[in-house]
């Protein structure tokens, strides 16, 4: 076998030093998901791929969410930052979790509420008479029972079975429930698009003066952070917007980057799902992760009028559009 000489054996000590150190100046930064890797995330993989979080000094550690979800681990500093929802993030802070949303990954709620197209659920008092497939909690409830009244139903009529995180399809064809709550871009994607299953659903943003919109999935920190280190939380969001503005023109390359960070996703899925974010990470004239203040008081109000909260809170000191990136 060959030695190294001398001389090159003290290069590759010096480039191994260099790399060393170049490790040592990043920035550690934790960031906490809301639920295993999933399209939503694509602007983080897309980022990470490209190396820009290093680039900006920032090497960051995504991890799986706590069972509680990120908020109380965000809250409590054990992770940088995280990603929730308006429906954590305000009973949180009304009992006392200082974490706040920085920025949203989709400019509106995305939710809907899915069944099979055989069941001739096309309007929310066809919900009358069907059972709904859910966690059991409140907020469930309250929302569907808006709906259905809003549409001049009788809520009483709706029957609620709790089954928790099971797959839907299976659930609905077996007919153990008749509608379930999904992301359109993910769950109602696969059994539509990507699997051919003859579904229905009823977006809920086409319901918006029955229901208020909300914030699904928001990218949040603690006060703590926020106020003491704003250049970093800028920093991770100047990135993080590089990499869903990315995911927005090039969603075969957000497509790539989260299926070479988490191969064991479906790439049908994984795909169709890229290519069905891309128009609307960013709506027009806005920046991406802009955040509404009406938004977030109309929902406020309603989880305050259905006694979801425990405590007062103060809407408008949940979330800041103040890291952002300036506006092009």
């Amino acid at each position: 076998m060959r030695m190294p000489s001398a001389a090159s054996a003290i290069l590759a000590v010096m480039v191994m030093g260099s790399a060393a150190q170049a490790t040592e100046e990043l920035r550690p930064v934790t960031l906490m998901l809301n639920w295993t890797p999933n399209n939503h995330h694509a602007g983080i993989y897309v980022a990470k791929a490209e190396g820009w979080y290093e680039d900006a000094g920032l090497a960051v550690e995504i991890v799986e969410p706590a069972a509680a979800g990120a908020d109380q681990v965000v809250g409590a500093g054990r992770a940088t930052f995280g990603i929730s929802q308006a429906e954590s993030i305000l009973p949180a802070r009304a009992n006392g979790v200082p974490v706040l949303a920085i920025a949203t990954i989709l400019p509106f709620n995305d939710s809907s509420l899915m069944a099979l197209a055989g069941d001739g659920i096309s309007r929310p008092r066809d919900l009358e008479g069907k059972t709904y497939g859910g966690y059991g909690g409140p907020l469930e409830r309250e929302l569907i029972d808006r709906l259905v009244v809003c549409d001049g139903g009788d809520p009483a009529k709706v029957e609620h079975v709790e089954v928790g995180n099971i797959d839907y399809l299976a659930g609905l064809e077996r007919d153990r429930f008749d509608f379930v709550w999904v992301f359109e871009g993910w769950d109602a994607l696969r059994a539509g698009a990507v699997e051919g299953k003859p579904i229905s659903t009823l977006k809920f943003v086409d319901y918006l003066d029955c229901i208020p919109d909300w914030y699904t999935p928001a990218f949040i920190t603690s006060e703590a952070v926020a106020t003491d280190e704003p250049g970093l939380v800028a920093q991770f969001l100047a990135v993080t917007s590089r990499g869903y503005e990315r995911a927005a023109r090039d969603p075969e390359a957000a497509a790539a980057a989260l299926l070479a960070a988490v191969p064991e996703l479906d790439a049908t899925l994984v795909r169709s799902a890229a290519s069905y974010h891309a128009p609307l990470y960013v709506r027009d004239g806005e920046r991406w992760g802009e955040q509404d203040a009406e938004t977030w008081q109309r929902f406020a109000d309603m989880l305050t009028e259905a006694g979801l909260l425990e405590g007062a809170v103060d809407a408008a000191a949940a979330f800041t559009n103040a890291h952002l990136p300036p506006r092009n």
